[in-house]
């Protein structure tokens, strides 16, 4: 299995980062795409993919390299420079997290298109795929994404939008990610029954860790250990390792066998990203 998306510069994996990655490979994730949120992270997530390159109890790392929206207003005119060469790295395999979140605002919607914008040159010039976060963009994210300039490959990460919304974005060919959102039976209700219509060939996996831990998954699961297991900050929190959960979820959803679904979801992301194909 590869996991298109975790946050591992995160505070909450800052005490036991090397634990996560061995129980991430022991749970069988072979490649896991880091997450930067802005363009300081990038540096530190390109040394740990290095650093995972030696380490052979770890899965392949792979990371963005981009502004999401919450940090927009961070955003400069001299960034798109800086993205530039920052995505020349070899272990770089998509622009951002970058895109639009008017739910929470943390950056102002005009800070937010100006940054988005200019992440969409950037993949484009670069002709990496564009990692796309959108949150209550009634439908704002797919009309920048429609401008003449457009990235060669779109990935929509932790999809829970509408069914307008996904048709939209698979007319338009983007890949669909999808998290442990699935396994919430309340606030997932709608996003179970539109990950059925999902092609084969758009489908992706994630965990969005520390975010999201699946519904399904056990505070006290045999993949932890029980001093790990017993403390009450780890029990919400989301890892690698907690990917068969949103994988057994979305396979009994879509009446494919794990082992399928596992196989499908991880060529989609070998091709798109560039992780190594295992055999």
């Amino acid at each position: 299995m590869i996991d298109i998306c975790v946050n591992l510069q995160n505070s909450q994996f800052g005490n036991d980062r090397s634990e996560i990655l061995e129980r991430a490979a022991q749970a069988g994730i072979t490649g896991i795409l880091v997450c930067s949120t802005d363009l300081d992270m990038v540096s530190a997530n390109q040394t740990l993919c290095e650093r995972a390159q030696e380490e052979t109890s770890w899965p392949q790392l792979l990371t963005t390299a981009g502004v999401h929206p919450h940090d927009a207003q961070t955003w400069k005119e001299t960034d798109s420079e800086r993205l530039r060469k920052l995505s020349k790295h070899s272990l770089v395999s998509a622009i951002g997290e970058c895109g639009l979140d008017f739910n929470r605002n943390f950056s102002e919607p005009k800070a937010q298109r100006r940054a988005f914008q200019a992440q969409i040159e950037v993949a484009s010039e670069t002709t990496l795929p564009l990692f796309v976060h959108d949150r209550d963009s009634q439908g704002e994210v797919l009309h920048w994404l429609s401008q003449p300039i457009w990235p060669p490959s779109i990935i929509v990460h932790c999809f829970t939008g509408s069914a307008e919304e996904l048709d939209n974005y698979l007319n338009a060919d983007c890949y669909i990610g999808i998290t442990g959102w699935l396994c919430d039976e309340v606030r997932g209700r709608a996003l179970r029954e539109l990950a059925r219509l999902i092609p084969d060939n758009r489908l992706m996996i994630e965990t969005d860790g520390p975010f999201l831990r699946p519904h399904n998954a056990p505070e006290n699961a045999r993949l932890f250990p029980d001093t790990l297991a017993a403390l009450k900050k780890y029990r919400r929190r989301n890892e690698p390792a907690l990917l068969p959960f949103v994988l057994n979820q979305l396979a009994q959803l879509r009446e494919q066998s794990p082992q399928e679904l596992a196989q499908l979801c991880s060529a989609n992301a070998q091709r798109l990203f560039g992780f190594d194909r295992s055999d």
